[in-house]
């Protein structure tokens, strides 16, 4: 049953269709509605991902609304990325439209992602307020704006291989950069065609009423400044924008306590802390079959205990990667990593993954696969300083070996050696800052007040 008629506005959430886009704006409704309860949020998903999440317990605020399909789901954007890209950049308009003429009550709002960047052309033409919502990092942000300066200075497009470890420092807010860190500069016909769409996204994003970032002020201060400074619109950072509620309500307490009934949590339990490696390479691509095998055969000859979370090939994994750990489809991604037991993280760098492995305060093994990836991974490794590469050359086709990964698994969860407790006096002293920005008068925290207040002014007549 649908709540009663709000009492302050009508937000219509509009993700892009994809578990890294969908989370963080439901996270985001979540945390708004902790500080108003009396707004409706319109969270809207195509009829794929409401079969996926349309049984998930909802705040009685939260109703779920579905357009159709962009594309066959067989077909799906892990299959043809690209073709996906397309497809919801083209087609899911109309239906949107078509959806919020049978909305009640009518919009007063739009919060969407920057990647639905026609959503915008609907609110002006509606005359209905949209916040723009960039799922990625500030830092990729600015990157996309300014990748003309690419080509003035002849950086486009490049040869990994030749001009990979160049840097550069002329992208706004940026400190030096190797080329080989920046998205889709190969010149490939997939790369421009993603290109083409990103160009959109920024431009649009910035014609929007609001722009907001899922990060903190003062781990992109540099960038976000620089954005500020050319933007005629708010731009407010409204980071973590992950699941920390029950953390920030009772700070004494690990996450992972309200998760004990599963049998991961069980078995980190009985593991000594920080000696479990978490390994996670997100949600749709993976690395190759070859280097996988390469990071199965590291995994077992370093002895270091593991959790390791691979969708498609947890059945193969758990029959190769040996006794030392647990391979499983899925976990709660923050509360394992928020777990005593927990002592390193390999990620993709994805910037969700990147979020949460900096709130909790864990050391990082980057090893980043596209888009922004390898960006974030800059981040972590020469900016934040809490993490290291696992690969260090830039040539695609060269593989880590299992010796290189074995020996760095060693060294990462080595709890004594000088290097490791560098690295994680570094994590823990990031983990303040971003548990500082959403405390009373944090950065976060103020921004979140200030875009509610803004939000719910900007629907009244």
């Amino acid at each position: 049953m649908d709540p009663p008629s709000p009492m302050e506005g009508h937000v219509v959430v509009m993700p892009y269709p994809g578990r890294g886009h969908i989370n963080p704006l439901m996270h985001l409704c979540n945390i708004l509605l902790s500080k108003n309860s009396h707004i409706l949020f319109t969270f809207v998903v195509t009829e794929e991902w409401h079969g996926f999440i349309g049984s998930d317990p909802m705040p009685r605020n939260i109703r779920l609304r579905t357009i159709p399909n962009v594309i066959p789901s067989e077909r799906g954007r892990g299959n043809d990325m690209v073709a996906f890209l397309d497809a919801v950049m083209t087609k899911m308009e109309a239906p949107f439209e078509h959806l919020l003429d049978r909305l009640h009550p009518p919009p007063t709002c739009i919060v969407h992602d920057s990647y639905l960047f026609w959503v915008v052309g609907v609110g002006i033409r509606r005359n209905i307020p949209v916040a723009s919502f960039f799922p990625m990092s500030a830092s990729f942000f600015s990157v996309i704006c300014h990748y003309r300066l690419f080509e003035q200075n002849g950086h486009y497009p490049v040869n990994l291989s030749e001009n990979g470890d160049e840097r550069v420092d002329y992208i706004p807010g940026l400190s030096s950069t190797r080329l080989a860190d920046f998205p889709l500069n190969d010149g490939s016909w997939q790369s421009r065609k993603m290109l083409h769409w990103v160009h959109k996204v920024a431009q649009w994003a910035l014609k929007a009423q609001y722009l907001l970032f899922p990060s903190i002020l003062e781990l992109e201060s540099q960038v976000i400044h620089a954005l500020k400074a050319v933007s005629s619109i708010p731009i407010y950072t409204i980071g973590p924008v992950i699941p920390y509620l029950p953390l920030k309500h009772n700070p004494s307490s690990s996450i992972a306590n309200h998760d004990s009934d599963h049998s991961y949590i069980k078995w980190l339990d009985s593991q000594p802390s920080g000696s479990v490696l978490y390994i996670s390479q997100g949600s749709f691509l993976s690395a190759s079959t070859a280097q996988l095998e390469e990071i199965v055969a590291g995994l077992r000859a370093s002895g270091v205990r593991f959790l390791w979370i691979a969708r498609e090939e947890s059945l193969k994994l758990n029959e190769t990667c040996g006794d030392l750990g647990l391979v499983l489809p899925w976990c709660d991604q923050l509360r394992v990593l928020s777990h005593p037991a927990i002592g390193g993280f390999w990620s993709h760098c994805g910037w969700n993954s990147t979020r949460e492995g900096a709130f909790v305060g864990v050391p990082f093994l980057a090893f980043p696969l596209i888009m922004d990836q390898p960006l974030n991974s800059k981040l972590i490794v020469e900016d934040w300083k809490i993490g290291w590469k696992v690969k260090k050359g830039v040539k695609e086709d060269v593989l880590v070996t299992r010796d290189e990964v074995a020996e760095l698994l060693k060294k990462v969860m080595d709890l004594g050696s000088e290097e490791g407790r560098e690295l994680r006096k570094r994590a823990k002293q990031i983990q303040q800052i971003c548990q500082l920005a959403i405390a009373d008068g944090g950065s976060s925290e103020t921004n979140i007040n200030m875009f509610l207040r803004d939000l719910l002014r900007s629907g009244k007549p």
